[in-house]
């Protein structure tokens, strides 16, 4: 029976692997890398949700452009 659980993924491990899951992953990384650049041009944490906001106005078309690329 131990063998037959080892086997078999858990829901986080299917999570984890998922491409959706790894996309979310990276976007969200961009996104605290800018809201980290743009605090230190702020001199002050400017907080996710403008961070957020801005880095999808500004950079996400290009960004997920550039992976679509990179992914071919």
């Amino acid at each position: 029976m131990s063998d037959e659980k080892k086997e078999q993924p858990s829901a986080s491990d299917l999570l984890k692997n998922s491409s959706l899951y790894r996309e979310f992953q990276a976007e969200r990384e961009e996104i605290l890398k800018h809201k980290w650049i743009e605090s230190e041009k702020a001199g002050r944490d400017i907080g996710f949700e403008r961070a957020l906001t801005d880095w999808i106005i500004k950079h996400r078309s290009k960004w997920r452009k550039s992976r679509q690329v990179a992914a071919q």
